[in-house]
């Protein structure tokens, strides 16, 4: 099982990071895929990886951190992405939700997203894409700059969205949110769209599904709940959980190719 998306290096995790590892072996969690935010956390995304074996590095800067990102952060990426054996350029992507909300921060987000994807390109590696608000601007970055696929993280489109990155060789990431029994349409599209588009993750710390949402002191997500991320997918689809296992980690390991 592979957890497409988890920010194990993230501050939440200090106190046990060894601890949510181990359980997240235990619990069948053989990949876990940890995404850096910002050229700050590279190093310690690397770190974890070399030191958790199951654990693969994607190096991108997030949308929410253009902001004090430098120009030459790129140049330091793409060194990185040469360097560590990344699996994608991610996390990476436009929130139009995050304050400010003007023009001149969106213009600011869609430089950093152009020329990341341009970057993706030149690496020839798939991307993890944050979509906030933004579903449609990041559909025309990905048709005006082509890159080699990924992953729509916790995607949250309409049909018509999922189908149009589907088109252009992306598959969609689903995770916590799915498992509210109030987010009736994301259950839906669960349901209906084609087993061959879908990867499950956590996005640990954060997006913690129903059973955790539920219970104030146990906020935090990790990656050890995918199990039962996977069993609400197969309930939703009336499917076999190991019919799910298998088919959404081929679907991870297809579109991120250097996992295998």
């Amino acid at each position: 099982m592979i957890d497409t998306h988890c920010h194990l290096d993230a501050a939440e995790f200090d106190v046990d990071r060894e601890a949510v590892a181990t359980r997240a072996c235990a619990a069948g969690v053989t990949t876990i895929v940890v995404p850096a935010v910002e050229r700050a956390n590279f190093g310690a995304v690397a770190s974890i990886c070399r030191e958790y074996p199951e654990c693969r590095p994607a190096y991108g800067i997030h949308p929410m951190y253009v902001g004090r990102a430098r120009a030459e952060d790129l140049d330091v990426l793409r060194e990185t992405l040469k360097r560590e054996p990344a699996v994608a350029v991610g996390e990476i992507g436009l929130d139009f939700l995050v304050e400010p909300r003007d023009e001149r921060s969106q213009q600011s987000q869609w430089w950093w997203y152009a020329e990341q994807l341009k970057l993706a390109r030149e690496c020839d590696l798939p991307v993890l894409l944050h979509v906030r608000r933004a579903v449609d601007a990041i559909l025309k970055g990905l048709r005006e700059i082509r890159v080699p696929g990924g992953i729509a993280h916790a995607f949250n489109g309409s049909r018509q969205q999922a189908d149009a990155f589907i088109k252009l060789g992306f598959k969609l990431g689903f995770g916590g949110a799915m498992t509210h029994p109030r987010a009736t349409r994301l259950r839906e599209l669960a349901a209906t769209l084609p087993l061959e588009a879908l990867v499950l993750e956590t996005d640990a710390p954060d997006i913690p599904p129903e059973w955790l949402a539920r219970d104030d002191s146990k906020q935090r997500n990790e990656p050890a709940e995918l199990p039962r991320i996977a069993a609400v997918l197969a309930d939703l689809r009336g499917m076999a959980v190991d019919a799910i296992v298998a088919a959404t980690t081929a679907n991870a390991r297809g579109v991120l190719p250097r996992l295998s």
